[in-house]
């Protein structure tokens, strides 16, 4: 009763997002969670240690690492600008955002890549004098669309390649069709919906305007995300590749390395750690074991049955904890491989369905807050439509 007690009221915390008349925010609620697992003796100190799947820990960390050293040196800034110098229509500006959020996204973590983008994007409509939101609605569901590709796209999927076992090459080869269709989608319902700014197809045009960089960092950095990024398809162990590409990065005469530490999520890394061990908890209960009966009368290993319950799960959780809630279902299921993947595609792309299904949206609104206002009602009659539409096309895929 109580480790139930206590994944309840967790998962309370994340739905609501703050422990009600205080300050304990997600990552907190996390924390106790776990501490309370441990002190009710649900678990011991061994067994929470050895629930932390740390495979996702330390490939999440390997990513920030590397993503840092990308941002600091000014790689994204100047593929912003190149972007406003070659795209010289407003729907051409708006495909190349759309391809720029979602190919980075496929490798550098959806949620980086809104934190990334959204200040040059914002400054982009400002000189051009444009309608700034269906701009940066585009940078937020690209990427949430774009991470759905593969493995170190987004923190749910490093998740899944850690607990599934797929290869990398594996789990880009199945999805990325679906993630390239979902871009194409992100365009043509963007433009349909805001067609008043993608209608007349004026010509616009920029001076170049010099982008700070470190060409010696830029390079650096490249060539090791190159490295990695194909070392993954190679089949070499991801969590261990990402960390070797942190650890190169670390060795610079340029960077003070406290900048570098300032860009690591810790809080995020912390969340997920309490996590699994919330999880680990209620598993030494009978409640999976109900749940999964209760869950078989509605045939989860159907893909679109499965998408449909993850996609709502997913909104009213958030993607990382409705994985974790997955978890002890996929193993059971008939074809747990399939069932991992539309996992994986469906707590994705339903982050676009509302603005507070993703991290990566609520990184978009936050960021553009004080000169772009995006309401609720602005990105939903975009988001919705396109999540249920990219799932529809997911499913198809996967079969």
């Amino acid at each position: 009763m109580a480790a139930i007690l206590i994944f309840l009221a967790t998962y309370l915390v994340l739905v609501i997002g703050r422990l009600p008349w205080s300050r304990v925010d997600r990552t907190g609620g996390c924390i106790i969670g776990a501490s309370l697992m441990i002190g009710f003796g649900v678990l011991d100190l061994k067994q929470a240690v050895a629930a932390i799947d740390f495979d996702t820990i330390i490939l999440l960390f390997g990513m920030m690492i590397v993503v840092a050293n990308l941002r600091l040196s000014g790689f994204f800034g100047a593929v912003a600008e190149w972007v406003v110098e070659h795209a010289h229509r407003p729907f051409v500006l708006l495909a190349a955002i759309v391809l720029v959020a979602g190919f980075f996204s496929a490798f550098f973590v959806n949620d980086t890549m809104c934190l990334v983008l959204t200040p040059p994007v914002l400054e982009i409509t400002r000189r051009l004098r444009r309608n700034a939101v269906p701009y940066l609605l585009a940078v937020a569901m690209a990427a949430n669309i774009g991470s759905v590709a593969t493995i170190t796209g987004n923190p749910q999927n490093m998740m899944i390649g850690s607990f599934s076992g797929i290869h990398y090459r594996a789990f880009a080869a199945a999805l990325s069709p679906v993630a390239v269709v979902g871009l194409m989608l992100t365009v043509a319902v963007i433009a349909c919906i805001y067609h008043r700014e993608f209608w007349h197809q004026e010509i616009v045009a920029l001076e170049r305007r010099a982008v700070r960089t470190d060409r010696v960092l830029i390079w650096k950095s490249l060539t090791v995300s190159a490295g990695m990024i194909g070392f993954f398809f190679a089949g070499w162990p991801v969590p261990k590749v990402a960390l070797m590409a942190g650890a190169l990065l670390l060795v610079t005469r340029s960077v003070k390395p406290e900048k570098i530490y300032r860009e690591i999520d810790w809080s995020l890394l912390v969340m997920f750690i309490g996590l699994f061990i919330v999880v680990a908890g209620v598993e030494t209960t009978s409640l999976p074991d109900e749940l999964f009966r209760a869950a078989q009368r509605f045939h989860l290993e159907r893909s679109s049955v499965l998408s449909a319950f993850a996609a709502l799960l997913s909104n009213i959780v958030s993607n990382v904890p409705a994985v974790l809630v997955f978890k002890p279902f996929i193993t059971r299921l008939s074809d747990p491989g399939r069932a991992w993947l539309t996992l994986a595609m469906s707590t994705t792309l339903a982050g676009n369905l509302t603005i507070l299904g993703s991290v990566a949206n609520l990184i978009v609104v936050q960021k553009a807050r004080h000169e772009v206002q995006i309401s609720f009602w602005d990105y939903s009659k975009v988001g919705a439509p396109l999540a249920i539409l990219t799932i529809g096309v997911g499913v198809i895929l996967l079969g």
